[in-house]
């Protein structure tokens, strides 16, 4: 997958599976850079990842009368991963061309009051009518882009995992930067908020779904004694306010905690065999700690070490390329480990790493893998070429 950098700054990529392009998202003919740079007529899904300063309802329904009759969906995001790694203020496009790829993709419009029954039927179905149209396809994945303030995923993903059967199954939570504010997914040309667009593929390429993450738990651990799990806010750790004692454990100041504090000092939860991150989201005025994803009191948190972040990225992704190179990873990173990355001064080092082992995507406000919600993670799917290629 060879990038070709065009006069107008967006990029190509002369593979015939996946195409991809990158432009600034205040270009005005922005839309028109993509398509340049996708050869749309032959592509039955387009994937987009928007920079929170990209005029979101302009741009959709441009792109979907542009890319048409191809689907055209995404997010915003908390930060994109382009061809040269993190980046800031772009528009991330994936085409995926008939010839290799079936897709189908479901609105769900208001997460809360969604039906998983239905959902689950309509996944069945689509699955099933995929399989019929190219019987000698055999692989599939599904990914869902959620609403990343609506508190939602986790229910939605549960709910989800009855109805994927052997499918694997990835995604990412639409993100606002690091403001929090508005978080949108895109679908039928429109913006949606409090919504998820899940994505079904069927392809005779070669998948692997993925998670990473480079976190061990340590030995201070804590138990939640006060919690709103609807809410996922939790009120008291060891019978004391949540964000103070948070802060003794790590030795520091309660009203100095900050993002980078929480990207520095997650939390993990032991379920089974493995850890799961869950990573705070903010401190609340009355010092409760608001959550990215389930919290519930009697849950034993622990504090978690990192390994080096740079040359695990590089290991895990170096596994995905070991048999052989992808045509391009799809990757759904969570925000705090760019965080992480910025605050020990490791951007570059990390971008150099996505770079060269073909990852574009976004940074999550969180990502889902089969049926967990998780935070401070790394999940995605590495798409290779055919066998007869």
């Amino acid at each position: 997958m060879d990038h070709l950098r065009g006069p107008s700054g967006e990029v190509a990529t002369d593979a015939r599976i996946v195409r991809s392009g990158f432009v600034d998202c205040r270009a005005e003919d922005a839309v028109a850079r993509l398509a340049e740079a996708l050869h749309p007529g032959d592509l039955s899904l387009v994937v987009l990842f928007l920079s929170p300063q990209t005029d979101v309802s302009r741009l959709i329904d441009e792109a979907q009368k542009t890319f048409a009759p191809a689907q055209v969906v995404g997010c915003t995001t908390a930060g994109e991963i382009s061809d040269a790694g993190y980046a800031e203020g772009q528009i991330v496009a994936i085409g995926f061309p008939r010839a290799h790829f079936q897709t189908r993709t479901i609105l769900v419009d208001d997460l809360d009051n969604f039906e998983p029954h239905g959902l689950i039927e309509q996944m069945i179905r689509n699955r099933n009518h995929m399989a019929r149209e190219t019987p000698d396809w055999s692989s599939d994945f599904t990914f869902l882009l959620i609403d990343g303030l609506s508190t939602k995923e986790d229910l939605l993903t549960s709910q989800l995992s009855v109805g994927l059967g052997p499918v694997p199954f990835f995604g990412g939570s639409a993100g606002d930067g690091t403001d929090f504010g508005e978080t949108y997914v895109l679908h039928g040309g429109k913006a949606h908020s409090n919504s998820a667009v899940l994505i079904q593929v069927h392809t005779d390429c070669s998948i692997k779904v993925f998670k990473t993450d480079h976190l061990i738990p340590a030995d201070t651990r804590m138990v939640v004694t006060g919690a709103d799990p609807a809410n996922r806010v939790v009120h008291e750790i060891n019978a004391e306010p949540a964000a103070r004692e948070y802060a003794r454990l790590l030795g520091k100041n309660p009203d100095h905690l900050s993002p980078f504090t929480f990207a520095a000092h997650p939390v993990v939860v032991r379920i089974g065999d493995q850890h799961h991150v869950r990573a705070i989201q903010q401190v609340a005025d009355n010092g409760d700690l608001i959550f990215f994803s389930a919290i519930d009191e009697g849950l034993v948190l622990s504090l978690a070490d990192s390994e080096p972040m740079a040359p695990h990225l590089k290991k895990e992704m170096s596994a995905l390329s070991a048999a052989q190179k992808p045509e391009i990873i799809i990757g759904c990173d969570c925000i705090y480990r760019r965080l992480e990355a910025e605050q020990k001064q490791l951007t570059g080092e990390i971008s150099r790493v996505l770079s060269s082992h073909r990852v574009v995507g976004f940074s999550t406000y969180g990502e889902q893998i089969n049926s967990m919600h998780v935070n401070h993670t790394l999940t995605g799917v590495a798409i290779y070429p055919p066998d007869e290629t």
